[in-house]
């Protein structure tokens, strides 16, 4: 076990300049035509709430941090967005990005650049990984990108699977991703984890969106003129499985199994994979009219799903099939839009689409290859 009690306190600030990882340093190597994570700019600070509606505030120091983990996962082959999105949550958890010395097990720890001093067990840096479990010596643990290429582990990682690595966690793409991030961390506190998911997502948005989110040139609807029907709209319902009243943050549109599913506008996907009653759920990232906006596709059985988190895709262009996995009474394409990204609630879909022009095509457009 990696560690037997919760968070981590920050008692002090030491070192704020060392504890800066020259990220740019470590960008230039990870963009590609079709789908990229690069660290575009730093801001001053980031606001965003936790599940539970926390506010959390993030100054430059954290935020560089952020940029480390990002860059690092989008050198390591297989990781992705989903993978990155993993290790900011557990990032957050664990130490709320702060590079963390522990001066009461190691003394020594508070010579090297640090954030603060915390006080678990023997644990170090933005992971609290310990020393004494195998993750690495003090030197090691001291150094954020050795953390972050640790944490992703896989055959680029320095502990070859032991500890385990997330790439080291079978399946781990269709874990919830709290469970991933705590598969790594084994936290007497699993349940910890999943609250920051929209705070990492907020996170790798506004770190990545000048390099890879672009500006959508247009809008399309998600499937092709004349093949699908409108059976179940935006808001309260009658649950077809429970019989309950139940709120409906999507809008369903039945369609054949293996109609073509196409992305509502430019933009790069955030997640690609199984998660739970959605069954295959994609989440892009877009930029619309200026706003942030997050669009889900869900219902896809795993054959059907055409792209990768970190792919760049255009408007109109297929990214999966009709399916009818999780929990579906029939093949039909759900379909929601989050303003304001993943963290946020739901507004009717077809009303966005509406709002914003969205073209009827009768076939998917060229796009980016599948990486």
């Amino acid at each position: 076990m990696k560690k037997l009690v919760g968070l981590v306190v920050v008692v002090m600030l030491a070192c704020p300049l060392g504890a800066l990882v020259g990220v740019a340093a470590l960008v230039t190597t990870v963009a590609s035509s079709c789908g990229s994570l690069v660290v575009a700019t730093i801001p001053d600070s980031l606001t965003a709430q936790t599940v539970d509606g926390r506010s959390i505030i993030l100054v430059r120091r954290q935020l560089t941090h952020a940029g480390t983990i990002i860059t690092v996962g989008g050198q390591t082959a297989d990781v992705g967005r989903a993978g990155v999105v993993v290790a900011l949550m557990a990032a957050l958890t664990e130490s709320t990005l702060r590079l963390l010395a522990n001066t009461r097990a190691y003394p020594e720890s508070a010579a090297y650049p640090h954030d603060g001093v915390g006080s678990d067990h023997d644990s170090l840096g933005l992971f609290q990984m310990r020393p004494s479990s195998g993750w690495g010596t003090v030197a090691e643990l001291m150094d954020p990108v050795y953390q972050a290429r640790a944490f992703f582990g896989g055959a680029s990682g320095p502990n070859g699977g032991s500890p385990r690595g997330l790439l080291e966690v079978a399946g781990w793409q269709v874990l919830d991703p709290g469970a991933a991030a705590q598969a790594v961390e084994v936290s007497a506190y699993p349940d910890r984890y999943q609250n920051y998911e929209p705070v990492a997502e907020a996170i790798l948005v506004a770190l990545t969106r000048g390099s890879s989110v672009v500006e959508s040139s247009r809008v399309a609807f998600p499937l092709p003129a004349g093949a699908y029907t409108n059976t179940d709209s935006f808001g309260w319902r009658t649950d077809p499985y429970t019989g309950a009243q139940r709120f409906h943050a999507g809008s369903d549109l039945a369609a054949p199994l293996g109609t073509p599913i196409l992305a509502v506008a430019d933009g790069v996907v955030s997640f690609a994979g199984q998660r739970g009653t959605y069954g295959g759920l994609i989440t892009i990232e877009h930029t619309v009219d200026g706003q942030r906006v997050t669009s889900y596709y869900a219902h896809m059985y795993e054959q059907g799903m055409h792209v990768a988190a970190g792919d760049n895709v255009v408007a109109g262009q297929q990214i999966g099939d009709v399916g009818s996995a999780g929990k579906s009474t029939g093949p039909h394409l759900h379909l929601e839009m989050h303003p304001g990204g993943s963290g946020q609630p739901a507004i009717n879909a077809l009303d966005w689409l509406t709002a914003h022009g969205a073209a009827d095509l009768t076939a998917a457009t060229s796009g980016c290859a599948v990486a």
